[in-house]
């Protein structure tokens, strides 16, 4: 893989105060702006993953409402008031 370069126009007081704190970490300006550009090209992967992953689950969802595949009320609220019960038990043992 060949290295391409990335100019760009900043401000002369933001380019030395970063700069200075690259330094101070033992870091060049250059390796955090990799850095910087690797972790949001990875946040951007991790957000559309997610995404993709919430629409599936959505779309099984509407599919198995739509299939008649439902729970009574009774048994959601059921299983709701159990769920907050241990979930309160659990923050009442860490007090």
């Amino acid at each position: 893989m060949s290295d391409a370069t990335f100019t760009f126009r900043v401000e002369e007081s933001l380019k030395n105060d970063f700069t200075a704190a690259a330094k101070s970490r033992d870091r060049s300006s250059a390796q955090l702006l990799r850095d910087f550009m690797r972790d949001y090209v990875r946040q951007q992967q991790d957000s559309a993953e997610h995404d993709a992953w919430f629409r599936r689950q959505v779309q099984a969802g509407q599919d198995a409402a739509n299939a008649g595949e439902l729970l009574p009320a009774e048994e959601v609220e059921a299983e709701a008031a159990a769920w907050r019960a241990g979930t309160r038990a659990q923050a009442a043992d860490r007090s």
